[in-house]
């Protein structure tokens, strides 16, 4: 690293720790990142085995939102490979797709489905475990404008990794951060009572099923298989949802259904949610 660019990333590691806590923590670790390496679209996400990804931040231009994260909530992620390794007990803090990937890339249901529309030719993350058991995995991805990285860049990354991982930990530690984002202690046996009666006081029986198939990041293909119905009966019902439940994307959704988790066990098997709502 050049001493320029060596006294810029030391400024701009100091300007991260001093605002570990606060709102702008994520934003200040991609402009970091972007200084010394060009990178697109940074996205933060909250990763736990039993619930749904949440988006904690990004860079996204509003006009490729829909690609980047909506589409990736309709069940894609659950194919990521980036999802499955930040699950998976990963023995480092940073990854690279091509170094994650066997076989034909291009050839898989996740590249077809999803990653062929996103525009990126290159991705690589940064992964912090927290205690919990949950994972906040920092995405930095290529367009075709950037080239795949190089060498030297992916090295730069996995170098800086471990001292970000640390200082993500240390925000996460936050009583804010906790208290918006992580499990509390005892609520974990709650959630698949959570998915079963999430939304049964607003919707139609025959929707709650899609619903909970959607709570748990089935695309509307495979919910469609799975509850013997078209394609086009999905849709509408998903319509119907998002509807009822005053709701405009399945990232509006997950965060809803998160936020009623507290109220499972208040609620004795009925919604939880109209309990949050009232």
């Amino acid at each position: 690293m050049e001493i320029n660019a060596f006294q810029r990333w030391n400024s701009d590691l100091a300007n991260i720790v001093a605002h570990v806590g606060e709102p702008i923590f994520f934003q200040q670790v991609f402009a970091a990142i972007e200084a010394q390496v060009p990178v697109a679209l940074p996205q933060a996400w909250l990763y736990h085995k039993d619930l749904p990804p949440k988006l904690l931040d990004h860079k996204i231009p509003k006009e490729d939102y829909p690609s980047q994260v909506d589409e990736y909530l309709e069940g894609p992620y659950r194919e990521d490979p980036f999802f499955k390794i930040s699950l998976s007990s990963p023995r480092n803090n940073c990854y690279r797709l091509s170094r994650l990937i066997t076989g034909n890339f291009e050839d898989s249901s996740y590249h077809q489905n999803y990653y062929a529309s996103t525009g990126t030719v290159d991705e690589a993350i940064i992964v912090t475990r927290l205690g919990d058991g949950s994972v906040v995995n920092i995405s930095f991805m290529r367009l075709e404008s950037h080239g795949e990285f190089s060498d030297g860049e992916y090295n730069w990354l996995y170098s800086v990794s471990q001292v970000i991982a640390e200082l993500i930990e240390l925000h996460t530690r936050r009583e804010e951060f906790v208290e918006s984002n992580l499990l509390q202690p005892g609520v974990d046996h709650h959630i698949q009572q959570g998915f079963e009666c999430f939304g049964t006081s607003y919707v139609s029986e025959r929707e709650q099923e899609v619903l909970e198939l959607l709570l748990r990041g089935y695309g509307a293909d495979t919910s469609a298989e799975r509850l013997n119905i078209s394609l086009e009966t999905v849709r509408r019902h998903r319509k119907s949802i998002y509807k009822k439940l005053d709701v405009n994307s399945q990232a509006d959704l997950f965060a809803l259904f998160i936020n009623t988790i507290p109220y499972v066990a208040q609620a004795k098997g009925q919604d939880p949610l109209h309990i949050y709502m009232n």
